[in-house]
């Protein structure tokens, strides 16, 4: 029994398109040269690198507010009043 291999519209486009245009592929080396393949900076990536916040835990919710801190009590268990510092 014979397999026959399925093959997407998409991809028998794609193949038939390079068949007949075949400095296609030599257009994509030439592009992706001029987007992606450059020097890089390695001073203006570590600067980057220095000046990013990080980034939460949970991005999508807010983070959870903090209780206000409890006064200190005495020995008696009443709480003391806060102390101004001078």
């Amino acid at each position: 029994m014979k397999l026959i291999r399925y093959e997407s519209d998409v991809t028998r486009f794609i193949r038939d398109l390079r068949e007949k245009n075949p400095q296609i592929a030599e257009q994509q080396k030439k592009n992706r040269a001029t987007w992606w393949d450059r020097p890089q900076d390695m001073e203006t990536w570590r600067e980057r690198a220095a000046s990013t916040v990080p980034q939460p835990a949970y991005v999508y919710f807010p983070l959870p507010k903090r209780a206000p801190a409890e006064p200190e009590k005495d020995s008696s268990g009443k709480a003391q009043a806060p102390t101004r510092a001078p």
